[in-house]
């Protein structure tokens, strides 16, 4: 995670072209909503994420999303909804990424492509893709006024990136315009364009939405596994155990207690890989009458639960874990918590959130911590 780095979604469309009776954020996609896809993707890089919301689903994005993300009312314009993001960035954030929901599958990478040409001193900076089809200009009757030269123009794509100053100078001066770099440039100051990906595509209509699964799934004659995984422990009476949470030691907390060292995250998600592959579950696999378990780290039942789904056929997609409980709080640790637990899993990809609930049952009272994960799984 690069630090003071902020994020924010704009998620506050309404979806029409999807036919979708929901905002077109919540729009599921594979096994994650559109808008859990790009929170997955910008965890890792950002300290803060901010997701604009359609009024009246505030609520709804966060039950969704947990205490990882910032979630705010967007406003009638896609200028608007950043404007209003931009007023919740603490100051000394430097750099902002600000990126479209729709395109839920822009990837981790392709942030971080952004983000080194900032820390390389850039103002702003866009990805893009070359354009390989003539592109013509018409007029309003629809008859061809001109012929461009596609060599010099690019299909510009998200996340875009910028020092806080200059976006927050580009909103105070114009009021809108089809993407912050044009803002930006409005403003006389050079965007500095990087590659893009084909797989950030704008998810606007059904078809695109088709077409972004083909992404995720590109072989339909594989076996598509799902498996839902959850684990509970109690916080232990002895107050010099540490805690052990996401792959990560966290000093200054209380530890759980459990056989193993009670990572309820990484055992949920162990749990369920293990049901997606029909292997059992973290019981039958590392129950407490194997010595050899007693202690072991998390990350090792981890690493030990991808021998087993590989052994079995299969290789991860994705998982994702929420973790439930008052403390720790997850969100200054979450890019930590996702690399250590995607390298657990070999490099899969991981999504970490976290939520409370509201001082009710074993978790709200302080008593311990949950975690429930879910798992997709294909056969190789």
């Amino acid at each position: 995670m690069i630090k003071k780095t902020a994020a924010i979604i704009a998620a506050a469309g309404a979806g029409n072209r999807l036919a979708a009776t929901l905002p077109k954020a919540l729009v599921k996609l594979v096994d994650k909503t559109l808008v859990e896809h790009a929170v997955a993707a910008l965890s890792p890089v950002a300290e803060l994420i901010i997701i604009t919301a359609p009024a009246g689903f505030e609520d709804q994005f966060s039950n969704l999303l947990g205490d990882q993300v910032k979630v705010i009312t967007g406003g009638v314009l896609r200028s608007d909804s950043i404007r209003i993001a931009l007023t919740h960035i603490p100051e000394n954030y430097e750099y902002v990424l600000v990126h479209d929901g729709a395109r839920a599958l822009a990837t981790t990478d392709l942030a971080n492509s952004v983000l080194t040409q900032l820390l390389k001193g850039e103002q702003a900076v866009i990805p893009a893709l070359d354009v390989i089809d003539t592109i013509k200009e018409v007029d309003s009757n629809n008859y061809v006024r001109n012929t461009l030269n596609r060599s010099s123009l690019r299909a510009v794509q998200t996340p875009q990136g910028f020092t806080r100053s200059v976006l927050a100078r580009a909103h105070q001066a114009s009021e809108d315009a089809t993407d912050d770099a044009a803002l930006v440039e409005a403003l006389g100051i050079a965007v500095k364009v990087v590659p893009g990906e084909i797989r950030a595509l704008k998810i606007t209509t059904k078809s695109d939405l088709a077409a972004a699964t083909q992404v995720l799934l590109p072989n339909t004659q594989k076996q598509i596994r799902v498996g839902i995984g959850t684990d509970t422990h109690a916080f232990s009476d002895d107050k010099n155990k540490k805690l052990s949470l996401a792959g990560l030691i966290w000093e200054n907390e209380t530890g759980l207690d459990g056989h193993s060292d009670a990572d309820v995250a990484s055992h949920a998600i162990c749990d369920a890989l293990l049901s997606a592959a029909d292997l059992g579950d973290l019981g039958s696999n590392f129950g407490v009458g194997d010595a050899k378990y007693a202690g072991v780290s998390g990350s090792q039942l981890l690493s030990e639960t991808l021998t087993k789904i590989t052994s079995a056929g299969f290789v991860i997609e994705n998982v994702s874990v929420q973790i439930i409980g008052n403390r720790p709080k997850i969100a200054p640790r979450r890019g930590e918590a996702i690399t250590a637990l995607s390298k657990a899993l070999g490099g899969a990809l991981v999504s970490v959130s976290a939520t409370s609930t509201d001082n009710l049952g074993f978790t709200g009272e302080g008593k311990g911590l949950s975690a429930i994960a879910t798992a997709l799984i294909v056969s190789a």
